[in-house]
């Protein structure tokens, strides 16, 4: 019974981990790396024409983005998911493989006249075809039976439509064992889908980190999400200028819809009443459809009680679906003010290049973030201050305004993600944390370990368990993908991250007293400032 860790292992993208019991191999998503890629990621521990099952937690990219490149190696196993994650899975890995080709070919057309090598697609369009074939649609809460020795269930994580953490219990010789895959968490009180779901009890977890070291703003509501969009979108509709939200096709592009829509039926902007809303993105169409179609199994009571009235919660008047390209590019060459949603949400690709074209250089519009941006991504880019940024070999000067939303996340902060695997009693035998930024994942680690007692490591790529005895078998990798990588600044050093950790325990021990007596408050504010104090040198 062994557990192997290949992609998001000290990377916040690219999930894959490996299971072999029960004389099965077993995959975990199996993502695509997003945005900069620093460790160089170890080879599966099997071939890819021996994986019996994939496991899918959900349909984001970086999570399911590599399939159709499973398939065009020889897999033909079963691909287990909910019924919405498969639905989105026939959408999104066909444009993902349209994206591959379309890269391909552009740059083939380069080294042509370089009289370089020709470059293959990673995948195609058929590739993604073939492998839908082999999904295997589940229900939340349905106990399923794999083979012997082997069951999996599905629990809402509140992350994405259909998204799931996933619980596998494996038999073997008379053991089992109990391995939660957690995908990625969801945030509370998100318009449209459900709060996450808890697991009750588990003997290993596989756990996500993103947000492992950042707070959300507890107090920000729904409410104040709508308010902070409207007073953006009337500060850029006054000025003149279009207001571009970068947007992931699933999921954010359907939120700020839920929102746009209030706005709009609510007149609470009189300015925006009669401006157009495109949602510039094929994939964004489709899926909007998908969300319509899976509202009793995925949807919050908020947007039932609409529902149920005949009200669709993400369309409204001057919504406007843009599909084909003719109808992309005639949205620039409308001069009246707009706002555009468009993939992708961390600008690496899609129409939303060509929108950053025609609106990053004008002072009156307005950039919009909704969502995380991987380190090395355009959008994080943009959000660093970036001055100058190099669109389709054109030098772009950065003079819109560039602005993000606090307040919307379909991510777990640290205290969700603690409230999250805090929930599993008796506490696990041992929590590994994957899908985080480098420093992250250790820091987030440590944090469970030193505060809330609960074993807790993050492994690197390659890195392998024994589930029977808990032992690490085989060390990970460390090997950065350029031989030359020096870490960025800011890089923790073993030292330093012992510093930070202790930073970290203090602050839970803070939050612990916020119902506490006021001198001891008192005393222990007067100790921390002493502390200050002394150290601020």
């Amino acid at each position: 019974m062994k557990l192997t860790f290949n992609g998001a292992a000290h990377e916040v993208t690219g999930s894959c981990h490996c299971l072999e019991a029960c004389n099965k191999k077993i995959i975990v998503d199996c993502g695509m790396e997003q945005g900069r890629d620093i460790y160089v990621n170890e080879e599966l521990p099997f071939p890819i024409s021996q994986i019996d099952y994939v496991f899918l937690t959900h349909a984001h990219i970086d999570h399911s983005g590599m399939l159709p490149y499973l398939y065009k190696n020889g897999f033909r196993g079963s691909i287990f998911a909910t019924k919405a994650t498969t639905q989105l899975c026939r959408i999104m890995l066909k444009d993902s493989a349209h994206i591959q080709e379309s890269e391909a070919e552009w740059k083939n057309r380069k080294n042509k006249r370089s009289d370089a090598e020709p470059v293959v697609p990673v995948y195609t369009i058929e590739d993604a075809e073939n492998v839908l074939t082999y999904f295997v649609p589940c229900e939340y809460e349905k106990k399923i039976d794999i083979a012997p020795g082997i069951q999996i269930r599905m629990r809402d994580v509140g992350h994405l439509l259909g998204s799931a953490s996933i619980e596998v219990w494996l038999t073997e010789a008379g053991h089992t064992k109990k391995i939660v895959f957690s995908g990625d968490i969801g945030n509370t009180n998100q318009p449209l889908i459900k709060d996450p779901s808890y697991v009750d009890d588990a003997d290993y977890v596989v756990m996500e980190s993103t947000y492992g070291n950042r707070s959300h703003d507890q107090g920000i509501s729904l409410l104040d999400c709508k308010s902070e969009l409207k007073q953006i979108l009337k500060e850029t509709l006054a000025a003149g200028g279009n207001l571009v939200i970068p947007c992931f096709a699933v999921g954010r592009t359907q939120e700020i819809l839920y929102f746009l829509r209030q706005l709009k039926v609510d007149h609470e902007l009189p300015e925006f009443e009669h401006t157009e809303v495109f949602v510039d993105s094929p994939l964004a169409v489709e899926a909007t459809n998908i969300f319509m179609t899976n509202t009793q199994e995925c949807f919050d009571e908020e947007a039932m009680a609409l529902v149920r009235q005949g009200i669709n919660p993400i369309r409204f008047p001057g919504l406007r679906l843009s599909v084909s390209v003719e109808e992309s590019r005639a949205i620039n060459e409308d001069p009246k003010p707009k706002v555009i949603l468009s993939a992708s949400g961390m600008c690496d690709a899609g129409r939303i290049r060509h929108h950053l074209k025609h609106n990053l250089w004008r002072p009156e519009s307005t950039i919009l973030f909704v969502g995380y941006q991987a380190e090395g991504s355009l959008g994080r880019k943009l959000l660093g201050g970036a001055k100058n940024i190099r669109l389709f070999g054109e030098e772009i000067c950065v003079k819109a305004r560039i602005a993000r939303m606090t307040g919307i996340s379909g991510h777990a902060d640290r205290e969700g993600l603690v409230r999250w695997v805090s929930h599993i009693a008796p506490k696990p035998t041992h929590v590994f944390v994957v899908h985080g930024e480098d420093t992250v994942t250790d820091s987030f680690a440590s944090l469970l370990t030193t505060t809330y007692g609960i074993n807790a490591t993050a492994p690197y790529t390659g890195e392998s368990w024994d589930l029977l005895s808990d032992q690490k078998i085989r060390e990970g990798t460390r090997e950065y993908v350029k031989k030359d990588y020096q870490p960025r600044e800011g890089r923790m050093s073993d030292v330093y991250r012992k510093l930070f950790d202790a930073a970290q325990q203090l602050l839970a021990i803070v939050k612990k007293y916020r119902e506490g007596a006021n001198k001891d408050i008192r005393r222990f504010t007067e100790d921390i400032e002493k502390l200050c104090r002394r150290w601020d040198k």
